[in-house]
């Protein structure tokens, strides 16, 4: 079916891998500047986003540069193994960064955690840096009682400007002055367009990082340029706005609508439509393969005019009927405590071996809680 409805896409995300699908989709072939390399792993799938040029940068609104995802749906199940896999993981990814970045064994890091600790989506930063092995210190005043497999790690979270009245970006830029770091690494909660990301996903990436962006509140960055060293950003997508959650609702429902027709055609019984009818329960693996697979046609004769959009005219049109109401919500899952408090775990437990030799799979939970 033919229409003629062209809308602007408005995406929050702070992943370059969501941003890079969006504009691999848009283009109808791979995007120009950017490499993309996907490995699975026991349970996690890491891909690798490399924009090389600023052709590339422009295409997916991110800065050249790699950006490492780790996407992990089963951290939703609370899977003790499987985090300490994460972990190790993230650690191992971090230590191929620090390897590129040049930095050794003794090179000095201060780690920053971005976020407002009162706000429980927005707090992964501030968790974080409570639960790190900091050392600067006793590099300082006591070096001769550090053993070896230490470096020097100093911390801090700083607040948001609305409680400092001053730019994160600018007391970074002191600290590092007066504390003359190596290399900083910062932590903070990112938005995301896919509700399966939210607060199962981790993205590193040498760029550095715009506070705020993710939700329309952007900040002065923290990048290389900024500060002067190089700038590591880890994040975890806490938050979705109210669009991602509409569009991803009525997606579901055509791809439910779908498999039910492709049950009718293969003269099988189709689960009921109505609510609360005992065989209303759709096969959530069917229907998952069902949205992948797109059939404009179906979907314009279920849902019309509305049907026959694309996924990216879909969101748009949610977004542009939402934003002026004021409707446009950023949302969080209601399970978010134990969530940052999981995801701040596992990343402080990677940073805590990343950076320091001496702590392994067999003792980082001992520098945690």
């Amino acid at each position: 079916m033919e229409h003629d409805v062209m809308l602007p896409v408005a995406v929050r995300t702070d992943l370059a891998l969501e941003a890079h699908d969006q504009a691999r989709a848009a283009l109808g072939e791979p995007v120009p500047g950017v490499t993309t390399d996907t490995q699975q792993e026991d349970g996690i799938t890491v891909t690798r986003v490399t924009v090389t040029d600023e052709a590339g940068a422009r295409a997916i609104g991110k800065r050249p540069g790699t950006y490492v995802t780790l996407e992990v749906p089963g951290l939703r199940q609370q899977d003790t193994p499987l985090r300490q896999r994460v972990a190790e993981r993230l650690a191992r990814e971090l230590e191929g960064f620090f390897d590129r970045l040049g930095l050794g064994p003794q090179s000095s890091v201060l780690v920053i955690g971005l976020g407002n600790a009162q706000v429980t989506p927005d707090a992964l930063g501030p968790l974080v840096v409570e639960n790190l092995l900091v050392t600067r210190h006793l590099f300082e005043l006591a070096p001769e009682q550090v053993a070896r497999g230490y470096r020097p790690v100093s911390a801090l979270a700083p607040g948001v400007l609305g409680k400092t009245g001053i730019e994160t970006s600018d007391i970074v830029l002191a600290l590092c002055h007066h504390v003359k770091p190596d290399a900083v690494i910062v932590i903070d909660a990112l938005a995301a367009r896919a509700l399966e990301r939210v607060n199962t996903t981790i993205q590193i990436a040498d760029t550095g990082i715009q506070p705020g962006s993710g939700v329309g509140n952007k900040r002065k960055p923290l990048d290389r340029e900024a500060l002067g060293v190089p700038v590591l950003a880890i994040g975890v997508p806490t938050v979705v706005d109210a669009a991602t959650i509409a569009y991803d609702a009525i997606d579901y429902v055509l791809a439910h609508l779908r498999a039910q027709l492709a049950e009718a055609r293969e003269n099988r019984p189709a689960r009921r439509l109505v609510p609360g009818a005992r065989r209303y329960a759709p096969d959530p693996r069917r229907i998952r393969a069902v949205r992948a697979e797109r059939d404009p046609e179906v979907e314009a004769s279920l849902f019309g005019a509305v049907g026959a959009l694309s996924p990216e005219e879909k969101r748009a049109l949610i977004a542009e009927v939402l934003q002026p109401l004021g409707q446009n919500l950023i949302v969080t899952p209601k399970e978010v405590d134990a969530f940052v408090g999981g995801m701040a775990n596992i990343l402080a437990t990677g940073l805590n071996m990343a950076l320091h030799e001496a702590v392994d799979g067999t003792n980082a939970a001992a520098y945690t809680f």
